[in-house]
C-alpha cells in the first residue's frame, strides 16, 4: 500500500517577521518541530529558493492549521 504525500512550498520572501531568513535550516527545523508537536509527521527542508514541507496527505488539513497559526499561509 502506498501513502499519498503532499508537498508544500513556501517562498522565503513570504516568511513573516520572527523567522531568521539567514538561518534557513533553522527555519525548516522550527517549522518541522511545530508540526510534529501537533502530531503531524512532516519533513521540512531548505531547497535554496524555498522551504519544502512534505507530509502524508491525510495530515494536510491539520498542517494547514498549524502553518496558518505560524503566519506562513
Amino acid at each position: 500500500m502506498t501513502m499519498a504525500i503532499t508537498t508544500i512550498r513556501i517562498d522565503y520572501a513570504s516568511l513573516p517577521d520572527g523567522f531568521d531568513q539567514s538561518r534557513k535550516d533553522a527555519v525548516a527545523e522550527a517549522i518541522e518541530s511545530q508540526l510534529r508537536d501537533s502530531g503531524i509527521k512532516a519533513d521540512a527542508s531548505d531547497v535554496i529558493s524555498h522551504l519544502k514541507i512534505e507530509l502524508p496527505t491525510c495530515g494536510l488539513a491539520a498542517a494547514a492549521t498549524v502553518l496558518a497559526d505560524l503566519g506562513l499561509i
